[in-house]
């Protein structure tokens, strides 16, 4: 779920679970509520430590496929072998959250000017149901080993990858810092990686692309044709790479939604997308989030994607 979503926050987990009252506090982050800050964590909700993240993540060079350390990842399938077709370019790969948020939360509450108002610095993300003989994995977790990926499938075509973070700080950026990063580094596109949280029964993937706003420090006007481009493109690359079905919940279909109410992308001055890769709270995308071969190709689809819309 992007810092930046209408979120449905989650009800109880199962009493079984010693932890459950951080994964209530972690909101959803997609659905008709979403928002760049989780309607729980971003408003004040209880910020406790969430579960033990199960299976843990890990960049493609540490673990394989199957989540087992020691083996080869997933072949970047879309690129010849050597292929440096990215030679020259910048992207920006923007883990939603940080493992760390849960513990700051007087920082990530404060309020930050999005140009359209003022928004929570950050949240804490969403994560899938924790039982009593598993912990639930959480967003943070997620978007980090699948943002691990991604840079790694980017590097490899010969692109330059910035990381806004690499939880290699106690918490944030907040949503206005993640949008300068990308600006700073001029990137040719910036790509922000989440799950959402949205109810059971809610399935597939849908990429968030900015809306026309001029207001404040937010004018999105020079970005709203190439983002949704780069939405276009990495929609359709997911789609096939992953073999899951855009939304069935939003974008009518197509995958796309259309958003004016996120910091990140309202404060771009780049080409900039959300990428929501699925639902944590139903069970079968949980299922396909959990999996680390499936992360792979959930790396895969959006960098094929973005070398679509970069090799234009």
């Amino acid at each position: 779920m992007p810092y930046d979503h209408r979120k449905t926050a989650p009800r109880t987990l199962a009493l079984a679970l010693a932890v459950a009252g951080s994964c209530a506090a972690l909101a959803g982050c997609g659905a008709s509520q979403a928002s760049e800050a989780s309607p729980t964590a971003g408003k004040g909700g209880t910020q406790t430590p969430p579960p033990a993240v199960s299976p843990s993540p890990s960049s493609p060079s540490s673990s394989s496929t199957d989540g087992q350390p020691g083996r080869t990842p997933l072949p970047d399938s879309s690129a010849p072998q050597g292929s440096r077709s990215l030679a020259g370019r910048t992207v920006v790969v923007d883990p939603g959250h940080n493992p760390g948020n849960f513990r700051h939360s007087r920082e990530i509450n404060a309020k930050v000017n999005i140009g359209t108002g003022r928004k929570e610095c950050d949240t804490t993300g969403t994560s899938t149901n924790g039982t009593a003989t598993e912990a639930a994995y959480t967003e943070a977790a997620f978007t980090l080993d699948v943002s691990h990926r991604l840079r790694d499938l980017l590097t490899a075509r010969g692109a330059k990858v910035v990381l806004t973070h690499d939880a290699d700080r106690p918490w944030g950026p907040c949503i206005d810092e993640r949008a300068a990063i990308g600006n700073k580094a001029a990137a040719d596109a910036v790509v922000s990686v989440h799950a959402d949280g949205s109810a059971v029964g809610h399935r597939g993937f849908h990429v968030i692309l900015p809306a026309r706003v001029s207001s404040g420090a937010a004018d999105t006007a020079p970005i709203v044709g190439p983002s949704r481009e780069l939405g276009e493109n990495i929609a359709d690359r997911f789609a096939r790479a992953t073999g899951t079905s855009p939304s069935n919940y939003l974008g009518s279909g197509t995958g796309l939604d259309v958003r004016d109410d996120l910091g990140g992308l309202n404060l771009s001055t780049v080409p900039k997308v959300f990428v929501e890769c699925g639902n944590m709270r139903d069970p079968k995308d949980a299922g396909l989030l959990t999996s680390a071969a499936w992360r792979q190709k959930a790396a895969q689809g959006i960098a094929d994607g973005i070398a679509t819309y970069l090799n234009g």
